[in-house]
């Protein structure tokens, strides 16, 4: 077993060095504490660690030292290059959004979406991150024109009736040249056009009666009203394609003959092929007609003869042997002549079609776009009519000298651009918010259980059983939050409802609350919620932990959230609410906007009452029922009555 000795003055660096045994702590001014592991056993080595503190008024940056026989602490941590950093925020960033299960939040929002290519468009903007505060400004500001929309009724962003794959190969096709697009893509065109028509028209009838309605449904009414759109070329394609993708016979007059011709040539073969049979009947009993490749053949029983004359086809014991009988073959070559007139003439009416699309293809495709935007767009505002989401009223929050100062908010009846007032009560005001998640899966089992038919109690039952709402009131001094309560008391999802709760605004979806939210504008959002063990790094749960801890330390900013789920457990008590303690301090003193960390470290309480940035609460208990009411008691300073951990 190896030992070592550290001794240590109070160090202002924070920060995470990983060797190939050993993983070194630094936390905050108040403490320095040191953990080793061992990389090839996966277990954490007992370390004696001697810590000289100083009072909380006069810290200052001091020098640390420690000393040990095997000198296994770096001295030096190695910052990557630039790329690599980029890619480690990313992957941080990356991992955080899987860990509050944010994929899942983002295919079922998608879903709302009404077209293939706006169901992926709709999961590739959710999941970009790179978001400014302005693009998500104008984000929420396109949710509530579209929610404006539905609720007024006349313009219905539904694109249902249009395959976009169509449109998207037919213009690729036209592009090209050389080979005229296809019947069903011309269709698709005509379909997508005359969709956008007709939605400017009702855009339009909406204005007349009310000229506000521009202004309400802005930015979509200018989105939709600059959409080029030929009405002429969607009356030509109408003309000569059918509903059902085909060329019609009034196309052209070379296509009414060529199918004529086929029509009555089918009409000769198929007399002379019954006229065949019927003398044949009388000698066998097996005589069907048969089409090869386009030509009307006789099929006879295996062994059979015939009394007419024929080319033999094909033979098979099992299916016995395909003849074209002699008498057919000038009329299956002439048959063979019309169908190719026919094919002529109907990719001559396709390139007629493909040279007048060829003038306005750039226009079609600006309509194919903004149909696609339009329809993400639509897809949000689906989804937060579906499950009753509130606007939230998004502000940028910026550290300057030392304090935080507001610039700007939206919410559903303000301004882009609204000016908000310096001195605000509440960082986060989120009342009765939901995890979106918990409340489609709610929806989800009430829906099965009246599909399967259950009785009324039991449905009736089901539909109480509602995900229980939390209240986020944090005052605009909070910079840490410890909440503290008894295991399945609903910390965890108190925590990834506040992480989903800010990516859903940031990315311009309405907060699944009853009230109006406020809510900062976070850059990014990192959490460390369950199990980070690293098999592949061998690294133990705990040091998992203090890896991903130590990434979420070094990427964070000014303007992110920070989720820590059991900050400090995995090791002694003792040491861990040092830890917990050193922790939070640290993300406090130079960290991130706001740090929620979830704890059953009691000594954590303390801090609120040494640094006004601290703020504690803790998870309700019913003491007479003895179950959790998965509320949140605001300002707790410790464990109250009922919300004794384990």
């Amino acid at each position: 077993m190896l030992s070592a000795t550290a001794t240590a003055t109070a160090t202002a660096t924070a920060g995470v060095v990983f060797g190939s045994n050993w993983i070194t702590l630094l936390t905050t001014p108040t403490r320095l504490l040191y953990f080793c592991h061992s990389a090839a056993a996966a277990s954490d080595f007992p370390l004696t660690i001697n810590v000289t503190r100083r009072p909380r008024h006069r810290l200052r940056k001091n020098s640390c030292s420690f000393s040990s026989t095997s000198s296994p602490f770096p001295s030096i941590l190695t910052e990557p290059d630039d790329g690599n950093q980029k890619k480690s925020v990313n992957d941080a960033r990356y991992s955080s959004l899987r860990i509050l299960e944010w994929d899942k939040l983002c295919d079922l929002v998608s879903s709302f979406a009404t077209t293939s290519l706006g169901r992926e468009a709709c999961k590739e903007q959710l999941w970009s991150l790179n978001h400014t505060y302005q693009h998500s400004l104008i984000l929420l500001k396109e949710t509530n024109a579209a929610v404006q929309m539905h609720n007024h009724g006349a313009c219905r962003l539904d694109f249902s009736s249009i395959n976009l794959l169509l449109v998207k190969s037919g213009l690729r096709n036209a592009r090209r040249g050389g080979l005229p697009i296809n019947a069903n893509e011309a269709m698709a065109v005509a379909a997508i056009l005359e969709s956008a028509y007709f939605l400017q028209l009702n855009l339009k009838a909406a204005i007349k009666e009310d000229a506000d309605w521009y202004n309400r449904f802005m930015p979509l009414s200018q989105l939709i009203m600059e959409m080029v759109i030929n009405v002429s070329l969607v009356r030509v394609i109408k003309q000569v394609i059918d509903e059902d993708g085909s060329v019609k016979d009034s196309a052209s007059s070379a296509l009414k003959r060529a199918r004529d011709q086929v029509q009555l040539l089918e009409k000769k073969l198929s007399q002379l092929m019954d006229s065949l049979i019927r003398n044949e009947m009388k000698e066998t009993s097996f005589l069907e007609v048969s089409n090869i490749d386009g030509r009307w053949c006789i099929n006879s029983g295996t062994g059979q003869l015939t009394s007419f004359n024929g080319l033999l086809l094909s033979s098979d014991s099992g299916t016995g042997r395909i003849i074209e009988p002699l008498s057919a073959v000038p009329l299956n070559d002439e048959l063979q002549q019309a169908r190719a007139s026919v094919a002529k003439a109907e990719a001559d009416v396709l390139l007629m079609l493909t040279e007048k699309m060829k003038k306005d293809l750039d226009d079609i495709e600006k309509v194919s776009d903004s149909v696609i935007q339009l329809d993400v767009i639509n897809a949000r505002a689906t989804y937060s009519l579906f499950f009753r989401g509130a606007s939230p009223s998004l502000y940028l929050s910026e550290k300057r000298d030392g304090s935080f100062s507001t610039e700007t908010y939206l919410s559903e009846n303000e301004t882009l651009m609204a000016s908000f007032p310096k001195e605000r009560e509440w960082l986060l005001y989120m009342p009765k918010a939901y995890h979106p998640l918990m409340l489609q899966q709610h929806r989800q089992n009430v829906q099965k259980a009246k599909k399967e038919g259950s009785n009324a109690p039991d449905v009736s039952a089901l539909e109480q059983a509602h995900p229980v709402p939390v209240d986020f009131f944090i005052s605009h001094k909070t910079r840490v939050l410890t909440i503290t309560g008894p295991n399945t008391g609903g910390k965890t999802i108190c925590l990834k409802t506040v992480g989903l709760a800010a990516m859903m605004a940031k990315s311009g979806l309405h907060v699944l609350s009853s009230e109006s939210v406020e809510i900062p504008w976070f850059d990014s959002v990192f959490a460390d919620i369950g199990d980070e063990q690293s098999l592949s790094q061998s690294l133990s749960t705990f040091s998992g932990h203090l890896k991903q801890i130590s990434d979420i330390r070094s990427q964070s900013t000014s303007q992110s959230l920070v989720l820590l789920d059991e900050v400090g457990a995995g090791t002694n008590p003792l040491e861990g609410a040092a830890l917990g303690m050193s922790l939070l301090e640290s993300f406090a003193d130079s960290g991130a906007l706001l740090t929620i960390a979830t704890t059953h470290h009691g000594e954590l309480k303390s801090l609120k009452y040494s640094n006004d940035a601290f703020e504690n609460a803790c998870m309700e208990f019913d003491e007479v029922n003895l179950k959790p009411t998965y509320k949140i008691l605001w300002g707790v300073p410790g464990f109250p009555l009922g919300c004794i951990t384990d």
